[in-house]
């Protein structure tokens, strides 16, 4: 480590001894940047900051780019100007070239600015630009007179009239974005000419254009304030002006660019839209949940919009093309035309995948994908995946035991609801149905092989952007060992030091049950300060069955289904995720993990997989993937032969990572994690949920880099463990801070 930083001062140093301004032609200064001071003592400090930071971005040309105070592109570009080699010719790509103090043009930049601050209330402003030279390099400084801000007295809207436009326009007046005392500003005008004509289009105003308001302003009032009156141009037409209702509607799911024809007389009605489809590639109620405008209505952007998302969101059409036409001269109404072309109905696709799981295994996997779009003339995807995967561990306590896996999903989804219930909305969302089974061979070398058999019915919908419904009628997973080795079974049976969690791997799992999860997310919003991600999930098993079949495990009344026992729970699992903007390029991220499990009646701990595991790159950093509890437990400590993965049935966990941007894609992150799982009830010495659960916490610490290429992000994180949940050798919890102890993460995306 010493050496490899002692490396890279040198290389920094050696970089800073090479000069780029010994090679600048005869005459010319380099461009070091410009800065704005404003002068005017009557503006706050606030506001002069502002307005000096603002302006400052609208300085051209920028500089030449830095890095650690180098100019690292431009002597690049003066290292490989020739080009001779090969490795010349690849760093030349990077190179810059010198932006000269002779090419900013200081009157050009100045009106700019001043352009800007009229826009922006001060009229009177003015902004003059000079230069400030060394004898190799130069820069700009502007200096600006801002004068005084002209704010708004009054803002008056049309009166109500006879006329239905003038009417309209003063409807949207309570939400107008002018308001009275505010800072006159230009950009704010132009967004409350969009804000009135998207509420118009709402009212039926289907042919009226922001550009056909106009907002007066006078400047004249004293005391530096303006009046503003929006109006009507006169030269508006009589159609923008006229409420539209739409009259028919032709839907074409099977249209191409060689189609140059309506063909309306092959059209045939359904309900209240009238579909053109000769050759019968859809059955006629597809689009019952698609088409949200219907004959007679007013017609309304919003649901124009949610119709086109609905169509995208179907399934089985590549592309969505609208058109409304002006039928009726003598009444306004829109005849509205949906023209779909459709993906190719089936497809096969092979993908070679690399991967890494959160248990630490990194290997590949195969998958052949064999698509039916709009199977059966109903919007419906019929899908069905062949798989194998090999992973090997790396950096965890099992390696030299691969993983290997196959199987086959059949799945089924449907663009509407399939069963008793009737959801109906009118928002951009289709409600989906799903139906999928999966099985999948888990062979684990030297040690035991699985069959795992799995399948769910349920619901998917979105009552908005940010809040997503998943509800699973019935989920049922059985999972049976097919063959267990000697080395695994005399690790069970152990006597010297017994791990009850070994057993439990391979102990047939039969659950059967519903699921809740909601999911709320607002991250994707960019500008935003503060941003979430709630998700929480409720699972059930056997839970009325087992109330009817009187199952009781502890009493010694062990039930089964078909021969099989069952597994008894109910499970919470919430995650919530806090992100706050510090600026650019740099956040604080925060994470809060609670799962609960609570076995009963035929169950004393919840089956193995629906448990709860923590540690690895992805959850407590500090500590090897799966590696913690349940509780007190040292997993490390339990010499059977083979470590299986701790778990438990209740978990906490809780992670915190400053974020901040580096240079171009490097980023770089200090982060601290804290959390365990436990058993609910007594399953294993020192597992089990108590009221000293606090103390029982492991706590790690470290710093990390991330590669974000936007489509890939590399994580590399060093994580140091600084508590333990167990005491160690020394009779204590702490872990002395040094890299011995560190543990490095290597993995694709962010932890959370």
């Amino acid at each position: 480590m010493i050496k490899r930083i002692t490396y890279l001062l040198l290389v920094t140093a050696l970089l800073s001894a090479c000069s780029t301004t010994k090679y600048l032609p005869k005459g010319e200064k380099l461009y070091t940047g410009g800065t704005v001071k404003v002068a005017d003592k009557d503006i706050k400090k606030a506001d002069a900051k502002a307005i000096s930071a603002e302006l400052k971005t609208l300085i051209r040309p920028q500089p030449n780019a830095k890095l650690l105070g180098l100019r690292i592109k431009l002597w690049l570009y003066y290292k490989t100007k020739a080009r001779k080699g090969f490795i010349q010719k690849f760093l030349s790509k990077y190179g810059e070239p010198p932006v000269f103090v002779s090419q900013v043009n200081l009157e050009k930049n100045s009106s700019i600015m001043q352009s800007r601050l009229q826009n922006e209330s001060y009229f009177q402003s003015t902004v003059l630009g000079d230069t400030i030279g060394k004898p190799k390099t130069a820069r700009a400084e502007f200096t600006v007179a801002a004068g005084p801000a002209y704010t708004i007295r009054n803002v008056a809207f049309p009166m109500a009239t006879d006329n239905s436009l003038d009417t309209a326009v003063r409807g949207t007046m309570k939400q107008t974005l002018l308001k009275v005392g505010d800072k006159y500003n230009l950009d704010v005008i132009k967004s409350e000419r969009i804000r009135i004509d998207a509420r118009l289009k709402e009212e039926g105003f289907f042919f009226f254009a922001p550009e056909q308001l106009i907002i007066k302003v006078d400047s004249t009032i004293i005391n530096h304030q303006v009046d503003l009156i929006v109006s009507i141009k006169p030269t508006t037409s009589e159609r923008a002006r006229e409420i539209y209702t739409i009259r028919n509607i032709y839907v074409y799911p099977n249209y191409s660019l060689r189609d140059t024809t309506l063909k309306l007389d092959q059209a045939v009605p359904y309900r209240w839209y009238n579909l053109i489809d000769p050759r019968k590639s859809v059955r006629p109620f597809i689009f019952a949940n698609t088409v949200l405008l219907h004959p007679n209505d007013t017609y309304s952007r919003t649901t124009h919009n949610n119709s086109l998302n609905r169509f995208i969101n179907l399934g089985p059409y590549q592309y969505v093309k609208n058109r409304f036409e002006d039928v009726t001269p003598d009444s306004p109404k829109l005849d509205v035309y949906y023209f779909l072309t459709p993906y190719k109905r089936k497809s096969l696709q092979l993908e070679l995948l690399g991967r890494t799981t959160s248990a630490s295994y990194t290997g590949s996997q195969i998958n052949l994908n064999w698509k039916n779009r709009n199977a059966f003339k109903g919007g419906e995807l019929f899908a069905v995946t062949l798989f194998a995967s090999t992973d090997v561990q790396v950096g965890g306590q099992n390696g030299g035991f691969n993983v290997f896996q196959y199987g086959i999903q059949p799945s089924v989804s449907w663009p509407r609801i399939i069963g008793p219930f009737n959801l109906k909305g009118d928002n951009a969302y289709i409600p989906r149905t799903t139906l999928t089974l999966n099985y999948t061979s888990v062979v684990r070398s030297k040690l035991y092989s699985l069959n795992s058999f799995s399948g769910s019915f349920g619901y998917q919908f979105k009552t908005s952007p940010h809040k997503l419904n998943e509800l699973n009628l019935l989920e049922i997973t059985y999972v049976k060992p097919r063959n267990v080795s000697q080395l695994y079974t005399d690790s069970i049976n152990n006597p010297n030091n017994r791990n009850p969690a070994l057993k439990h791997v391979i102990d047939p799992q039969f659950t059967w049950g519903p699921s809740y999860a909601y999911t709320y997310d607002n991250t994707t919003e960019d500008y935003r300060t503060n941003s979430i991600f709630y998700r929480g999930k409720l699972s059930l098993s056997n839970n009325i069955y087992g109330l009817l079949t009187g199952a009781d495990t502890l009493a010694g009344k062990d039930k089964k289904f078909l021969g099989t026992t069952f597994n008894q729970y109910a499970k919470l699992e919430t995650e919530l995720r806090f992100f706050h903007k510090l600026g650019v390029g740099s956040k604080i991220a925060a994470r809060v993990l609670v799962g609960l499990g609570l076995p009963y009646g035929n169950s004393t701990i919840l089956p193995y997989n629906q448990q709860f595991f923590i540690g690895g790159p992805n959850s407590l950093r500090g500590f090897r993937a799966r590696s913690l509890g349940p509780g007190t437990v040292d997993a490390s400590s339990l010499n059977g032969g083979f470590i299986a993965d701790q778990s438990g049935d209740i978990k906490l966990e809780a992670n915190l990572e400053y974020r901040t941007r580096l240079f171009s894609i490097v980023y770089g992150a200090l982060f601290a994690d804290a959390g365990n799982v436990w058993n609910a009830k007594t399953h294993q010495a020192g597992g089990t949920f108590g009221p000293n659960f606090l103390s029982q916490m492991a706590v790690d610490a470290g710093f990390g880099l991330r590669f974000d290429a936007t489509v890939l992000v590399l994580r590399t994180d060093l994580g140091f463990p600084l508590i333990t949940p167990y005491t160690n050798s020394n009779g204590s919890r702490s872990v002395p801070l040094n890299f011995n102890n560190a543990i490095l993460n290597i993995a694709i995306g962010y932890p959370f």
